[in-house]
């Protein structure tokens, strides 16, 4: 008997780390929203922070470990809270804009956050996308948060004390604050912004109700408290309400904001929270956030998998924020930062094209098409009021990163089917934007005159980042030639856009094999190193930039010597050694440690220009090779844990390609009607379209071995291409997945099989 249980004791430990798991119902349990918050500015894990909110809310709140200002709001290994902070950061990078903050407190008044922080732990802190709770031990008091799209109800559970307190902090650069006492009332505002020059009339506006009376109210300037006046606006403003609490008391507040006006923050308050209590606005965003989640039904996937795909999906869900509101008469209107006009309209801000075209927007015109209607709608409105569509938002034009990826995010919209909207003015936007420079560097097409003339942006008339920006403008011109085509444009508009859609080649070097920069007199830079980062490249070198030829793969392994030899060269960029360049930087930037100590060589997963890259193998008859590389990412770069990203996770981007991935297929070239087939990481995922259409994807036998494709049936037919169709998942589907443990070296690798590129279009 004993050497029975011994046995059954033994089966139990090697079997429950992988234990699978069923359908469930409650997927937003299963989100950690600490992913990727152990991060620093030479390491990131994530760059993320625990935020509370709902599904592209306008805003969200944040316990606030950093000191006011600081990009990273909130790090895993901090040990004190400083607030709790509304925000609308993208990434640290990025930092915060309309940014003000909350923190209790006990005993001796304390405003300055330094002052006013307080040691927490962990294991006192619940953090989930609808409620946050955490216990501040120098205060003894528990703060508790649950939010609306626009507003959020905090409640505070305070000791006996003559002396609890709330201090309200609007931040530095300019900043305004009221406090009527009568009314168990705070109005503010705050002009906190970090990225360029401050827009006009902006002003993110604030409403605090309590529903405790006033034993104290103060105004504060700085750090020295104002014992007069009960209204104060100055650099740095803020209030500070007390009371006498028994042990145990909760008090709440309901807060509010708005971009618009005091008055706008008060309506949106009432209509978001309205008689609710903090319960009942903890419910409803529970249920929101579970109806949203709902859209992908993942089983069959261990424990750590499955709260892994739901904190990827939760990160997708957040950027870009709405900036528009619902006025008085119910009409939608937005405070725009391009005029700080009141707008009629959608309005959207805090996202990086550069990243997101990728993956997080076909993500969103797969399993969300009506929240990126709005956005297209948004985008409209950024071109009427700024004369040119954003490439970074924050809120307004931000000068940073590049290419004119704009392109592919109008287009992949409408190519996806996204109807309803003034597709023309967007048109005529992208060409607007392809064949100008615009007011900043990032906004437009830097080079743009050299990059029309000669096919590419020379190495040597000092523009930065030069070969980067050339593969990018590359292909944002065959998204604007899709989209041309999509709209019955003649040909004698569109063609010019399909002949530059080829100018990669122009930077394509027979000698290595690689893209490299060039000069304006056609020789290529010299001396060349593939392994340096920076220069002609963007927060990337050869190696990872060669591949940003979305649009024609097939062309790409045609320089290369043909599909083996492009294949032996995706291969190259997992077995060399991750050696680096960083002089062009001065220093190694994080993006590099980060390739360094992954273990995969000189692919930089945790940066996006590299994501698509593993799936290239299906170009070449090699999709085995995608699966094994696809799957070896998704254990070994994500976790649901504190250091669970390998890199930046950029506005939704970095999750969209784990989330894409584990469903067995990826958007490797947006505006065109297809993905590109790696393989399923669950044995069963349920996609519920929008349109009522379901996909359902099988792959009974899959699991840490058998991550092969053997075989696969769409629906009840075999089924031989290394793609599938948008449109033709948009009319519901059921693919069947075989899987093995060994590779199907012949399956995919006919070239009839392999999928879209321009240069073999029929």
């Amino acid at each position: 008997m004993k050497k029975l249980f011994i046995a059954l004791l033994s089966f139990a430990a090697s079997t429950s780390f992988a234990q699978n798991v069923g359908k469930i119902t409650d997927p937003v349990e299963w989100i950690n929203p600490l992913m990727g918050s152990q991060s620093k500015p030479d390491l990131s894990n994530g760059n993320t922070y625990p935020a509370i909110g709902l599904p592209w809310g306008m805003n969200m709140w944040t316990p606030q470990t950093g000191k006011m200002g600081d990009g990273w709001a909130y790090t895993y290994d901090a040990d004190k809270i400083r607030g709790f902070k509304q925000t609308h950061q993208p990434s640290p990078w990025m930092n915060d804009y309309g940014a003000f903050a909350i923190m209790p407190g006990t005993g001796k008044i304390k405003i300055a956050d330094d002052e006013r922080a307080s040691w927490f732990s962990h294991k006192a802190e619940i953090s989930k996308p609808y409620y946050y709770s955490v216990y501040l031990a120098d205060a003894d008091v528990t703060t508790e948060i649950t939010p609306t799209e626009r507003a959020a109800q905090f409640r505070f559970t305070f000791p006996k004390t003559d002396s609890a307190f709330v201090v309200v902090d609007a931040q530095n650069k300019g900043s305004y604050i009221k406090i009527l006492p009568k009314e168990r009332k705070i109005i503010g505002y705050t002009t906190k912004y970090a990225r360029g020059p401050l827009p006009k009339n902006f002003k993110n506006y604030f409403v605090i109700y309590f529903d405790k009376d006033f034993t104290l109210a103060k105004t504060w300037s700085g750090k020295k408290l104002n014992n007069q006046d009960l209204e104060l606006e100055s650099d740095h403003s803020g209030a500070v309400i007390g009371f006498k609490t028994a042990k145990g008391e909760k008090v709440s507040a309901k807060v509010a904001s708005s971009f618009i006006s005091f008055e706008q923050a008060d309506l949106n308050l009432k209509r978001e929270l309205a008689g609710d209590g903090f319960d009942a606005t903890k419910a409803k965003a529970k249920a929101t956030w579970n109806k949203t989640l709902s859209r992908i039904s993942v089983e069959g996937g261990t424990i750590d998998q499955m709260r892994t795909f739901y904190s990827c999906m939760y990160r997708t869900l957040f950027f870009p924020n709405k900036l528009y509101e619902v006025d008085a008469k119910n009409q939608v209107v937005h405070w725009s930062p391009y005029t700080g006009e009141i707008k009629p309209g959608y309005m959207f801000a805090g996202t990086g094209f550069w990243d997101t075209f990728r993956a997080l927007y076909p993500f969103l015109n797969l399993v969300y098409p009506s929240i990126n209607k709005e956005m297209q709608e948004g985008l409209i409105n950024d071109y009427k009021e700024g004369g040119w569509l954003p490439e970074w938002s924050s809120p307004g034009y931000a000068n940073i990163m590049v290419g004119n990826n704009s392109a592919s995010v109008v287009s992949d919209a409408y190519i996806k089917g996204l109807r309803g909207y003034d597709i023309n003015t967007l048109w005529d936007a992208l060409k607007h934007g392809a064949n100008n420079e615009g007011p900043i560097e990032a906004v437009g097409r830097n080079g743009a005159k050299y990059y029309n003339e000669l096919g590419y942006v020379p190495f040597d008339v000092k523009i930065s980042e030069n070969a980067a920006k050339t593969l990018e403008y590359s292909y944002d011109d065959f998204t604007i030639y899709q989209l041309g085509r999509a709209l019955n444009k003649p040909a004698s508009e569109i063609e010019i856009y399909k002949k530059r859609a080829m100018n990669y080649k122009n930077l394509f070097d027979p000698a290595s094999g690689l893209m490299r920069g060039k000069n304006a007199d056609g020789t290529f830079q010299s001396p060349f190193s593939p392994f340096k980062w920076g220069g002609a490249f963007t927060e990337g070198n050869s190696w990872h930039y060669t591949w940003s030829v979305f649009q024609d793969v097939d062309g790409l392994a045609k320089l290369m010597g043909g599909h083996d030899k492009f294949v032996n060269k995706l291969d190259s960029v997992f077995s060399m050694p991750p050696i680096f360049d960083e002089s062009a930087y001065g220093g190694v930037i994080h993006e590099i440690r980060e390739m360094q100590i992954a273990n995969m060589g000189q692919y930089a997963h945790g940066n996006q220009p590299i994501q698509h890259m593993i799936y290239l193998y299906n170009y070449g008859g090699a999709p085995y090779k995608t699966q094994y590389w696809v799957r070896e990412t998704m254990d070994r770069m994500y976790k649901a844990t504190p250091d669970g990203y390998c890199g930046d996770e950029d506005n939704g981007q970095t999750s969209a390609w784990y989330v894409f991935s584990a469903m067995g297929f990826y958007p490797v070239t947006p505006a065109v009607d297809q993905y590109v087939l790696g393989a399923p990481l669950f044995k069963k995922v349920t996609l519920n379209l929008e349109n009522g259409k379901t996909v359902v994807i099988n792959a009974a036998e899959n699991s840490s071995d058998n991550r092969y494709v053997e075989s696969l049936q769409l629906n009840g037919k075999p089924y031989s291409k290394n793609w599938i169709s948008h449109s033709g998942l948009q009319k519901g589907a059921v693919l069947n997945f075989g899987m093995t443990s060994t590779p199907n070296k012949q399956r995919g690798s006919n070239p009839a099989d392999f999928p879209y590129s321009l240069s073999t279009e029929k």
